[in-house]
């Protein structure tokens, strides 16, 4: 392991989407310190704040069969049956919905919540509303996979936000996931939405924080009952 390699070891990795983001918040910090040094300095906060925004850190991820992960970092802002969204080859009935929010100050990479083939991808441009309220799912642009899994097909789908401009896949109909596997990114907030069975039984409650690739949404092979949930 060479010098540079031991140094990115050591600190929390950056996505290479951020690198572009990164550069420019240093040209930036460099220009506006030149000009007045107290500029400078707000420069290099902010520049600060989006190596955070992009880090990508290793997950732990659970392998048993049937368990379904978080694919984002955030709160679990809803958890709902709802129609799927038009066009994805879902079942044309109420599935499970759980809700994902993401803030600007949560991780932004996305991981696979399940593992499976890749079945369908489809992109839909829209509006960037406030991705916290329910008609984003309808509204606001995303990009929705369909993944074929041996339980069934689920579906994810990455909503843009208020403030988020860019979803980046990284990924193609056709192409294997494993679970906790990173297919995307969505840039400065935003909202992520897991569709499953409708008589899936979900392991976490609304408010709850989620963590990508490791927290358990659901176990499509469990049994017990419904799980009831209390704020403090």
């Amino acid at each position: 392991m060479d010098f540079y390699e031991s140094i990115r070891k050591a600190l929390v990795p950056i996505h290479k989407e951020g690198y572009p983001f990164i550069l420019i918040g240093l040209a930036a910090t460099l220009i506006l310190a030149w000009l007045w040094s107290p500029l400078g300095w707000i420069g290099a906060i902010l520049t600060v704040w989006v190596c955070y925004f992009f880090r990508d850190p290793p997950r732990t991820t659970p392998q048993r069969d049937g368990l379904v992960v978080s694919p984002a970092d955030g709160r679990v802002s809803l958890i709902t049956t709802a129609m799927p969204p038009a066009g994805l080859d879902l079942p044309a009935e109420p599935m499970l919905r759980v809700s994902i929010f993401m803030n600007v100050f949560n991780c932004h990479v996305n991981r696979a919540p399940v593992t499976g083939t890749i079945a369908q991808q489809l992109y839909t441009p829209g509006l960037f509303l406030n991705a916290e309220l329910d008609k984003a799912s309808d509204d606001n642009e995303r990009n929705a996979l369909v993944i074929e899994t041996p339980h069934g097909r689920v579906g994810v789908v990455q909503i843009a936000g208020l403030v988020a401009r860019r979803i980046v896949s990284f990924v193609k109909p056709g192409d294997s996931l494993g679970v906790g596997e990173r297919f995307g990114l969505i840039r400065f907030g935003s909202r992520l939405d897991v569709y499953l069975p409708a008589d899936a039984r979900p392991l976490v409650g609304v408010g709850q924080n989620a963590i990508a690739g490791e927290t358990v949404l659901v176990d499509l092979k469990a049994q017990e009952p419904p799980r009831q949930f209390r704020t403090n």
